[in-house]
């Protein structure tokens, strides 16, 4: 993009200019320049792998620049650490939270911050300190609550009370919305237009455009480690905004009519997960998954989902029964159950799906190494598995320079890829997919739906778990509803709306959805 467009001065509270930042083999950011006002919600959008994540650890300093400058309020500033930045007031609330579930909510706020007096810990002011900043911005949280007992949408207002609480002025959200239903959403958006009255300045990155369009003041583009765009919201549109991150349309989960088949893949019956306490985490769940349909989960994350899958897999202690393919697998173990077809994208990639330190034709591996193709003798046949790595690296366009690069130098969305890859591409017979899109580009979103699609016309029986409503929607053959461990609702793709899936998703509503209610 050249030069930062004229006006940069006095107002700006971000000022990069020129920054590059290489790793070996892979040029991250090339002469990225970014502009981001004081007071405004700046989005930054791009393609997986366009350098988004990259830019912000630097600015947030757990990245130093191999060349460019950083100017904070005017001052150039040279970050050798994240303690340097948060001294300068940036703060950086990242995708995957990092919460102490086994403490309150004040204790993880305050931690590493943690106020004294005469030489003890001063958990009232912190208290006071904490209820001080919510009434200010919005963002309440109850400062003696447990944070095991916190829903998804809680825990992240928890994130941006630590850096709020640590001085910040200067909010770094890497894809905030990523788990929250629709009106978590609306009050996310909110807070943040609360904290950018009281004079803070948010940095937004996401992958959701309709959002990115509705909350954001300036939008950056990033394609391919450089800034290519500053557009205004109301200057461009989805399928605009999409072109310039990707130079195609805007894709759509919406597929073709699908055939549903008769034999059913995968029965659970009276599935139950014990809690810690007297309720239990999954409550007697029935249901079944047919040849060639997509049974859609939807449900707020930390109402029983992890558990019902991991329950399914047989990686959980439960009662109850489970099938796969007339099968029961009840008491088999989850080698077996895998052995069967049964596949699995996970809910955590980096704690579930990924060794981080190893190269990817390793990862491309996981749950397979068993395989005879992939054995000789004793060994791995290293030759088979790095061909069958970059066959899933080219399917899915996974962007790196090679099969032996380590799993942790990819981009998030690219990690995901080739998790997806992995599963989809062992020709399972049915798949547990959690989340298969998140933190993926709006090109990736699409290969992954095309994917997705093939599979289930091949016969795939697929329990779909998202946080993306409207590819429920538009994936999903069926939609159940998951609300504290229980089945609370069956809905109807064709007639439900993101709204509609909201309201039983938080417990709002209960029971068989009304056609009025579907089609309002």
């Amino acid at each position: 993009m050249g030069e930062l467009s004229e006006g940069a001065g006095e107002g700006d509270a971000v000022v990069l200019e020129g920054i590059e930042k290489r790793f070996p083999g892979v040029i991250a950011n090339h002469d990225v320049n970014l502009r981001v006002r004081r007071g405004t919600i700046h989005a930054i959008v791009g393609e997986n792998g366009a350098g988004k994540s990259t830019l912000m650890k630097t600015l947030y300093g757990m990245h130093q620049p191999d060349a460019g400058t950083i100017r904070v309020n005017g001052t150039e500033l040279r970050f050798r650490s994240p303690s340097d930045a948060i001294a300068a007031g940036i703060g950086m609330v990242h995708q995957h939270f990092m919460l102490a579930d086994n403490l309150t909510v004040a204790e993880n706020v305050i931690l590493g911050e943690e106020p004294a007096r005469g030489g003890l810990l001063d958990l009232d002011a912190a208290r006071r300190r904490i209820l001080e900043i919510g009434r200010a911005t919005g963002i309440r949280v109850r400062p003696d609550r447990l944070v095991a007992e916190l829903g998804v949408g809680q825990r992240q207002r928890v994130e941006i009370m630590k850096v709020l609480y640590r001085g910040a002025r200067i909010l770094i959200l890497d894809e905030p919305t990523a788990v929250l239903v629709p009106q978590e959403v609306d009050e996310l958006f909110d807070n943040l237009r609360a904290m950018v009255a009281d004079g803070a300045t948010v940095i937004f990155i996401s992958h959701k455009l309709d959002e990115v369009l509705k909350v954001s003041d300036d939008i950056t583009v990033i394609r391919q480690g450089t800034t290519v765009a500053e557009v205004k919201p109301a200057d461009v549109d989805r399928g605009r905004l999409a072109e310039l991150m990707v130079g195609s349309e805007l894709p759509s989960p919406e597929g073709r009519e699908s055939e549903v088949g008769s034999d059913v893949l995968l029965s659970v019956d009276g599935l139950t997960v014990a809690g810690p306490g007297e309720r239990p985490l999954v409550d007697h769940v029935t249901f079944e998954v047919h040849a060639a349909e997509v049974v859609g989960i939807a449900g707020v994350e930390g109402n029983g989902q992890f558990e019902l899958c991991e329950a399914i897999l047989g990686q959980a202690p439960s009662t109850g029964r489970v099938s796969i393919g007339g099968a029961d697998v009840t008491r088999e173990s989850t080698r077996r159950r895998r052995e069967r077809g049964l596949g699995y994208i996970p809910f955590d990639r980096h704690r579930e799906g990924l060794l981080l330190g190893a190269p990817l034709w390793e990862n491309s591996l996981l749950g397979r190494e068993d395989e005879a193709r992939f054995t000789a003798g004793p060994f791995v046949a290293a030759t088979q598995a790095r061909a069958d790595c970059r066959e899933i690296i080219d399917a899915f366009t996974v962007r790196t320079p090679g099969e032996d690069v380590p799993a942790f130098a990819l981009s998030g969305g690219n990690q995901q890829k080739l998790v997806v890859g992995r599963e989809i591409t062992d020709d399972p017979t049915v798949l547990l997919a959690a989340h298969p899109t998140r933190g993926v580009d709006v090109g990736a979103q699409a290969a992954i739906w095309d994917q997705i699609r093939e599979a289930r016309d091949g016969g795939l029986g697929l329990l779909l778990i998202s946080a993306d409503l409207e590819e429920l929607i538009g994936l999903s053959d069926r939609i159940l509803v998951m609300f504290d461990g229980q089945i609370t609702a069956e809905l109807d793709p064709a007639t439900a709306t993101p709204e509609l899936l909201g309201s039983y998703m938080t417990g709002a509503r209960q029971g068989v959805p009304t056609h009025q209610e579907q089609a309002s």
